[in-house]
């Protein structure tokens, strides 16, 4: 599906969706709390509850990735979206991994963390008051391309944990996500003939969750083509991915004015057709 853009003000646009976000969203905070400890690394999950919270209720959930290529980036990214979710009601998790600039570390490493932060929640739901069977996963970028590993790859798994709790997601929301690691698509050169193993393209099979995919066709960084092949793989294998392509957006477009609202807009859509959302959406 082609999105086209609305030719709104766009000043008066951003200043009325900053101050509606402000007024309904902003003060939803995080707990903190680490999920896996590396050496000194601690890892951990930023836990944005729905308010009035019970602890005696069970909340459906969504773990968030941050991208920035596995080298940067930070939990951060996806507060607004956590806010949002929130409010509506879900569990909503941003997630803190191993990066290249600040801990040396590659790719898979961050698929590895990907995957504990996932069996974590899962094998702590009952205290988070979670249920393990509605876990869904989202990220932007490099964060996407953590959350479609989770949900797609086999392996790549931490030994020492309890590899008898799933790792795998129940559902996917994805920004412009990194899913083909070949030479045509993206961080080739860092997978060290190993692209296969890692890239969610070239590992979707029978039983892969429901997907809804966000990209720009103008994205110079994550090709487009990759989304459209991703899209006809879950088809083949009999998955659900709604592909919704903003006409002449560049990498990162969701995290912007009326595009953040849209696609925010279209993933409350999508959790409510899977059961994690009910009503309509408030934004």
């Amino acid at each position: 599906m082609i999105k086209k853009a609305h030719h709104l003000g766009l000043l008066a646009f951003l200043m009325i969706s900053l101050s509606a976000w402000s007024q309904n969203y902003s003060h939803i905070k995080a707990e903190t709390i680490e999920y896996k400890k590396i050496d000194t690394i601690s890892l951990k999950l930023h836990i944005y509850k729905p308010e009035n919270f019970n602890p005696n209720k069970i909340y459906n959930c969504i773990v968030f990735f941050h991208g920035g290529g596995w080298n940067g980036g930070n939990h951060k990214a996806f507060r607004r979206q956590s806010q949002y979710l929130a409010s509506r009601g879900m569990i909503a998790i941003s997630v803190d991994y191993r990066l290249k600039n600040t801990h040396n570390t590659t790719p898979f490493d961050a698929v590895r963390d990907a995957k504990s932060a996932i069996r974590y929640v899962r094998k702590h739901a009952k205290d988070l008051c979670i249920d393990p069977n509605r876990i869904a996963s989202g990220g932007g970028s490099a964060g996407g391309h953590l959350a479609a590993a989770c949900g797609n790859i086999i392996g790549l798994e931490e030994a020492h944990e309890d590899l008898t709790i799933s790792s795998k997601p129940n559902a996917l929301v994805l920004f412009n996500p990194v899913y083909d690691n070949s030479k045509e698509g993206f961080g080739f050169r860092r997978m060290n003939g190993r692209h296969l193993e890692i890239s969610p393209l070239h590992n979707i099979s029978k039983g892969a969750p429901p997907t809804i995919v966000f990209f720009g066709t103008k994205d110079k960084t994550t090709p487009v083509s990759s989304s459209k092949a991703y899209e006809q793989k879950m088809h083949d294998v009999g998955s659900r991915c709604d592909l919704f392509l903003y006409e002449g957006q560049e990498h990162s477009f969701f995290n912007r004015g009326q595009y953040f609202t849209e696609t925010l807009r279209e993933t409350d859509i999508f959790l409510e057709s899977l059961g994690y959302l009910t009503g309509k959406p408030t934004i």
